[in-house]
């Protein structure tokens, strides 16, 4: 069996075989991945921005409320081989009276099916494990398994993100997995701006979904800025349809793609 083949599926049945649900890192990083990894000697920054307009308003469980949080989170994600990446993110929150706070670190390590292969869909393996604080979130530590296909068709692109989330610390532990799934299809207009939308949920245990009241359910119109190779820009407004969901956010990813020596061309 071929060695990514291999580490795909050992990497998936060992992380489900521990598996318990994860309360998800809300609205610090909302993003619909798609395939492909950073290139080897590469580097991509990413600042993350985003604005809860209309959120929870008052402490909840002991965590802080949501409403007017602008949250930045630096992800810095470096290319490791042609089908592997890692990536680490820095969680922080800024609200009236709280200041700008600290929230947590995740890392991420992710691989893909090479492109010499020759999928007719692209597909690759994130994993993401770290720590937040209790006062952003009732699960301290948790781990991601996230599944990424995507496809451009012409000017089409669409890509799904089907995640399971599991709790190693706080209440979450006694849930099961949990399923949180992620979505994107956007349209080409011109080579420069291509728009779409994104949505981004969080069912529950996988064992019995929770009552819609309690799930999150976010749904973006965005818009992607191809101005460059090197540079990275999506931004979009959300609205949030179940009581459990923030109900109006704003965000805006702004990437920088460095090259450390040549890549096709480039220095």
């Amino acid at each position: 069996m071929n060695a990514v083949v291999r580490t795909l599926c050992l990497a998936l049945v060992s992380l489900l075989a521990a598996a318990s649900v994860a309360a998800a890192q809300d609205n610090y990083e909302i993003q619909v991945y798609g395939a492909p990894t950073i290139e080897p000697r590469s580097t991509m920054f990413e600042l993350h921005s985003n604005f809860t307009f209309d959120g929870r308003k008052n402490f909840l469980d002991g965590m802080y409320p949501t409403e007017h949080a602008e949250h930045e989170t630096l992800e810095i994600t470096q290319g490791i081989n042609d089908w592997a990446e890692v990536g680490f993110y820095v969680f922080t929150s800024a609200r009236n009276g709280q200041g700008l706070q600290w929230v947590g670190d995740h890392i991420r390590p992710r691989i893909r099916v090479p492109d010499s292969w020759g999928w007719p869909v692209g597909v690759s393996l994130s994993t993401e494990f770290g720590y937040q604080r209790t006062e952003f979130s009732e699960d301290s530590w948790n781990w991601e398994i996230r599944p990424i296909i995507d496809q451009q068709i012409g000017a089409w692109y669409w890509a799904v993100n089907p995640a399971f989330e599991r709790t190693w610390k706080g209440p979450g532990v006694t849930e099961g997995v949990g399923f949180a799934p992620s979505a994107k299809v956007a349209y080409t207009v011109t080579p420069e701006v291509s728009g779409g939308f994104e949505y981004y949920g969080s069912y529950g245990s996988v064992n019995g979904f929770a009552p819609m009241r309690d799930q999150q359910h976010q749904f973006f119109g965005a818009v992607d800025l191809n101005v460059s190779p090197v540079w990275e820009i999506n931004f979009g407004v959300g609205v949030g349809t179940t009581p459990a969901t923030d109900h109006l956010i704003a965000k805006l990813i702004l990437g920088r793609h460095v090259f450390w020596g040549r890549q096709d061309g480039r220095r």
